[in-house]
């Protein structure tokens, strides 16, 4: 009982960082109707932002919730930066071509970014930096529960709760819900589109920049091809919950982290990677809207 208590805490922790990656897909397909592929790179960039920060503003020196927080400042304006960036001058330019060249040029500055990073910051991995000192809080027999498990859930459910928020109870938020319904009605209406289209990639990109830090925390290692394994986690996770959904990128990304960590835990490690694919082609098969989609009838 105590050994599935501190895999249920680990699998909550891979989970709570699964789903912030899967809300910046759920967000942009919500608003596009496209796959943005180079999200997983949005979020090794924010390691490395972080990572490099640190250095250079010698947070490691004095670890502590202001080096931690700093950090993670670091990595959402360099996320934010980005995927502001990806989708002026990648995605805008073929707003009105078809989805495949849309697609392929998703699938392009991934590729891009992954070895732009090789080429910048080394093909080595390295060690996230020790911005906040980890220590037991609680122990139960061989359960603990840890400074950074708290830590991790604590940020991931803020982000959540702040997302939820911004949607449902701004303006901004309120033009972007027009905007995934109509683009057309919304121009109607007054709205910006290309400006809602943008904060959408801030938003979503700011995500997984928290993502990133808090996962470094737990897991340390970061390399430059750190985010194709875990963004096509997460996007199974968003598929999951129903792409589009956002309370089901959150349940999808939970389920996926906990899923995977049982799998190690009560099988093998060999499989852990083959879950994600195994999922997908489960859901894709039984239920291809996901748990909280909605299956839509298009006449021809």
């Amino acid at each position: 009982m105590e050994e599935f208590l501190q895999h249920i805490i680990n699998g909550l922790n891979l989970g709570a960082g699964y789903a912030l990656i899967a809300l910046g897909y759920t967000m942009v397909y919500g608003i596009l109707q496209m796959i943005n592929f180079a999200h997983s790179e949005v979020y090794m960039i924010g390691a490395f932002s972080a990572f490099y920060g640190s250095r250079f503003f010698n947070l490691t020196e004095h670890p502590g919730w202001g080096s931690f927080f700093a950090a993670l400042a670091l990595a959402i304006v360099a996320c934010s930066s980005l995927g502001l960036l990806i989708e002026r001058f990648a995605y805008r330019p073929l707003r009105n071509s078809p989805k495949t060249n849309a697609l392929i040029t998703a699938i392009g500055v991934s590729l891009f970014l992954q070895f732009s990073g090789q080429v910048v910051f080394g093909a080595d991995p390295k060690l996230f930096p020790s911005v906040l000192e980890d220590y037991a809080l609680w122990t139960y027999g061989n359960v603990q529960l840890r400074l950074f498990d708290v830590t991790i859930l604590s940020v991931a459910c803020v982000a959540m709760l702040l997302l939820n928020f911004f949607i449902q109870r701004t303006r901004v938020g309120t033009a972007m819900r027009a905007v995934s319904f109509s683009f057309r009605s919304a121009t109607l209406m007054g709205i910006n589109v290309n400006t809602i289209i943008m904060v959408t990639f801030i938003v979503g990109s700011a995500l997984a920049g928290v993502g990133s830090v808090l996962l470094g925390l737990k897991y340390s290692k970061i390399d430059p091809l750190m985010g194709t394994l875990i963004g096509l986690k997460a996007f199974v996770a968003a598929v999951l919950g129903g792409i589009g959904n956002l309370p089901g990128a959150v349940v999808g990304g939970l389920l996926m982290g906990l899923s995977e960590e049982m799998v190690v835990a009560y099988l093998s490690s060999t499989y852990r990677d083959a879950l994600a694919f195994g999922l997908l082609i489960f859901i894709l098969l039984v239920k291809p809207s996901g748990l909280f989609g909605q299956s839509k009838v298009e006449k021809v």
